[in-house]
Protein backbone atom coordinates (compact mmCIF):
# COMPACT_ATOMS: atom_id res chain seq x y z
CA UNK A 1 0.00 0.00 0.00
CA UNK A 2 0.86 3.71 -0.15
CA UNK A 3 0.14 6.48 1.00
CA UNK A 4 -0.31 10.09 0.43
CA UNK A 5 0.22 12.12 3.22
CA UNK A 6 -0.79 16.00 3.81
CA UNK A 7 -0.24 17.78 7.04
CA UNK A 8 -1.39 21.32 6.92
CA UNK A 9 -3.97 23.81 9.55
CA UNK A 10 -7.00 25.27 8.87
CA UNK A 11 -7.96 28.64 8.06
CA UNK A 12 -10.48 29.10 10.00
CA UNK A 13 -9.85 26.73 13.22
CA UNK A 14 -13.81 27.60 14.41
CA UNK A 15 -15.03 25.32 10.73
CA UNK A 16 -13.56 22.20 11.82
CA UNK A 17 -16.45 20.13 11.78
CA UNK A 18 -17.56 21.82 8.63
CA UNK A 19 -14.51 20.99 7.35
CA UNK A 20 -14.71 17.47 8.20
CA UNK A 21 -17.58 17.09 6.50
CA UNK A 22 -15.86 18.22 3.55
CA UNK A 23 -13.00 16.03 3.63
CA UNK A 24 -15.61 12.86 4.09
CA UNK A 25 -17.59 14.08 0.98
CA UNK A 26 -14.24 14.91 -0.95
CA UNK A 27 -12.25 11.74 -0.30
CA UNK A 28 -15.62 9.58 0.00
CA UNK A 29 -16.25 10.27 -3.51
CA UNK A 30 -12.70 9.27 -4.52
CA UNK A 31 -13.12 6.24 -2.83
CA UNK A 32 -15.99 5.22 -4.19
CA UNK A 33 -15.11 6.02 -7.88
CA UNK A 34 -11.80 3.81 -7.20
CA UNK A 35 -9.49 6.78 -7.30
CA UNK A 36 -8.16 5.70 -3.70
CA UNK A 37 -8.46 2.76 -1.43
CA UNK A 38 -9.27 4.42 1.98
CA UNK A 39 -8.23 7.84 4.23
CA UNK A 40 -8.26 9.11 7.16
CA UNK A 41 -8.30 12.67 8.93
CA UNK A 42 -6.61 12.73 12.06
CA UNK A 43 -6.18 16.25 14.28
CA UNK A 44 -2.92 16.22 16.42
CA UNK A 45 -3.87 16.00 20.37
CA UNK A 46 -3.16 17.97 23.29
CA UNK A 47 -0.40 20.05 21.01
CA UNK A 48 1.84 17.05 20.48
CA UNK A 49 3.96 17.36 17.67
CA UNK A 50 5.79 19.40 15.38
CA UNK A 51 4.51 22.66 14.73
CA UNK A 52 5.45 22.74 11.42
CA UNK A 53 3.24 19.94 10.25
CA UNK A 54 -0.02 21.33 11.35
CA UNK A 55 -2.74 20.69 13.26
CA UNK A 56 -4.48 18.32 10.87
CA UNK A 57 -3.27 15.18 8.84
CA UNK A 58 -4.79 13.22 5.93
CA UNK A 59 -3.88 9.74 4.62
CA UNK A 60 -5.06 8.61 1.32
CA UNK A 61 -4.35 5.28 1.00
CA UNK A 62 -3.98 3.81 -2.87
CA UNK A 63 -3.31 -0.14 -3.91
CA UNK A 64 -0.39 1.49 -6.61
CA UNK A 65 1.17 4.40 -7.87
CA UNK A 66 -0.81 4.09 -11.56
CA UNK A 67 -3.79 4.45 -8.76
CA UNK A 68 -2.28 7.93 -7.44
CA UNK A 69 -1.46 9.05 -10.88
CA UNK A 70 -4.80 8.73 -12.02
CA UNK A 71 -6.55 10.19 -9.39
CA UNK A 72 -4.34 13.23 -9.68
CA UNK A 73 -5.15 13.38 -13.23
CA UNK A 74 -8.80 13.29 -12.39
CA UNK A 75 -8.57 16.32 -9.94
CA UNK A 76 -6.37 17.42 -12.15
CA UNK A 77 -9.11 18.23 -14.65
CA UNK A 78 -10.92 20.76 -12.03
CA UNK A 79 -14.45 20.07 -13.62
CA UNK A 80 -17.63 18.55 -12.10
CA UNK A 81 -18.63 17.31 -8.95
CA UNK A 82 -14.91 16.45 -8.11
CA UNK A 83 -14.01 19.89 -8.46
CA UNK A 84 -16.90 21.22 -6.50
CA UNK A 85 -15.73 19.05 -3.62
CA UNK A 86 -12.12 19.43 -3.67
CA UNK A 87 -12.80 22.90 -3.65
CA UNK A 88 -14.23 22.59 -0.42
CA UNK A 89 -11.16 20.67 1.07
CA UNK A 90 -8.09 22.80 -0.39
CA UNK A 91 -10.08 26.64 -0.11
CA UNK A 92 -9.83 26.13 3.47
CA UNK A 93 -6.39 24.64 4.30
CA UNK A 94 -3.08 26.46 4.77
CA UNK A 95 0.70 25.65 5.40
CA UNK A 96 0.26 22.10 4.10
CA UNK A 97 2.87 19.73 3.32
CA UNK A 98 2.86 16.80 1.12
CA UNK A 99 4.53 13.06 1.84
CA UNK A 100 4.52 9.61 -0.12
CA UNK A 101 4.72 7.20 1.95
CA UNK A 102 4.72 3.05 1.33
CA UNK A 103 4.57 0.56 3.53
CA UNK A 104 8.14 -1.80 4.38
CA UNK A 105 9.19 -3.80 3.55
CA UNK A 106 7.65 -3.84 -0.27
CA UNK A 107 5.76 -6.95 -0.36
CA UNK A 108 8.30 -7.42 -3.52
CA UNK A 109 11.32 -7.62 -1.55
CA UNK A 110 12.89 -10.47 -0.16
CA UNK A 111 14.08 -10.56 3.71
CA UNK A 112 17.26 -12.01 3.95
CA UNK A 113 17.16 -15.99 5.06
CA UNK A 114 19.98 -14.89 8.60
CA UNK A 115 19.68 -18.22 9.86
CA UNK A 116 21.99 -19.41 7.11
Amino acid sequence: MNYYEAWFNLKDSHKDLEFARAVDDYLGHLAREGLIAGYRLTRRKLGFGPAELGEYHIAMSVESLSQLDEAFGVVARRTGETERLHARVYSAITDVRFALYRDFPDPQRVAPDVRA
